[in-house]
């Protein structure tokens, strides 16, 4: 395939894949502003253009717990059923447009209660409003299929209830589950009890290690918790001392030989300090030693950023051509969290042609 520059229209076309994706950091800025002006809640401006430019300014703290506080205007205007509705439609249709023909879209709802809902009244009503979006995308001749990933906050105590949450629903269109939230000094093995009750109940989940914290965070993920995947995992690399002769450690090693997906982000990493640049990110290196890397935006809102952009900016800074990006597409639906037959669908029905197409 060609390593010649790849125009933005053509990246905007290619079906793509997203695994690692939050719900209350994608929302539309106009959105919000409308929302917060409902529920009353203020925002640094209600300028829509402003707002979006706040938050990527906001979140480029370097530091993770700072650019977590940023979700607090999100979640403001996310409690009630119509703010629920609204953001989940929203959330499909600005993926369809995208060029996204699959994604987990993952979400905590024990944050979007404050508004009176139970936990099955969020999840119910961000998923009919999930429904409502991928009918309208499919009738655009955009279709996507997008499955939930429930999230326990780890620093909280209410972890369980959200594995039990996944259990529930999980033939009601959640897929999987996740962690989520700040690493250091909460160790995934904390809930031990809800991945014990995940792996007895057949739910695949991932975990967010590798970020804020290192290599401790993953390999308790892997090897204590069972995940199925890695959230970020950019800090993998600490267990490769020489990525240009790829040596690995044992950690990297059973990363790679049991062909564990990483849901990497790279502009997210950069705002949150675990990268120094797109053109140094650990993903092309991991990628070039054959791990199973993908390609993910983290929070559209939050970085300012769309899986086109996030192509585009590995295009232009880390030389990656066509056939990387299929890969790390292919990768994505190999290690998605929905049925065999519809990810080897997606691949060779969407996937594979859509690439050839753009040859």
């Amino acid at each position: 395939m060609t390593a010649s520059p790849i125009d933005i229209e053509t990246l905007r076309r290619l079906p793509k894949a997203v695994l690692h994706d939050h719900l209350d950091g994608g929302l539309r800025p106009a959105t919000v502003v409308e929302l917060a002006a409902a529920v009353g809640h203020k925002l640094p401006t209600t300028d829509p253009d402003e707002l979006a430019a706040w938050y990527f300014e906001a979140a480029n703290s370097g530091d993770l717990v700072r650019y977590i506080a940023t979700f607090e205007h999100t979640l403001a205007v996310m409690q009630t059923r119509e703010g629920l509705l609204r953001t989940a439609e929203e959330y499909v249709l600005d993926l369809a447009a995208d060029g996204v023909v699959y994604a987990e879209v993952r979400y905590a709802p024990e944050l979007n209660t404050n508004g009176g809902l139970s936990l099955s009244e969020v999840v119910e009503t961000v998923q009919q409003g999930l429904a409502a979006g991928m009918a309208k995308a499919a009738a655009a001749g955009t279709p996507v299929r997008v499955g939930t990933l429930l999230c326990g906050m780890r620093m909280f105590d209410r972890v369980r209830e959200a594995a039990e949450l996944a259990v529930a629903y999980r033939d009601a269109g959640v897929v999987g589950f996740d962690i989520a939230g700040a690493e250091d000094g909460f160790p995934p093995a904390d809930h031990l009890e809800a991945f014990e009750l995940l792996r007895r109940e057949s739910v695949p989940f991932t975990i967010h290690a590798g970020e804020a914290h290192g290599l401790p965070s993953i390999h308790q993920a892997l090897q204590v918790c069972g995940a199925q995947r890695i959230g970020h995992g950019v800090r993998l690399t600490e267990d490769i001392p020489d990525l240009a002769a790829g040596k690995l450690g044992r950690l990297a090693s059973w990363v790679r030989d049991r062909r564990i997906a990483l849901e990497m982000c790279p502009t997210s990493n950069l705002q949150t300090g675990c990268a120094t640049s797109i053109a140094e990110h650990p993903i092309t290196a991991l990628k070039d030693l054959g791990f199973r890397v993908t390609l993910n935006t983290d929070n559209r809102l939050v970085s300012g950023t769309t899986m086109t952009r996030e192509m585009s900016l590995l295009v232009e800074e880390a030389g990656w051509t066509l056939e990387d990006l299929r890969t790390v597409t292919v990768n994505a639906l190999k290690s998605a969290f929905v049925p065999f037959d519809e990810r080897k669908a997606l691949i060779e029905d969407v996937v594979l042609p859509g690439y050839a197409a753009a040859l």
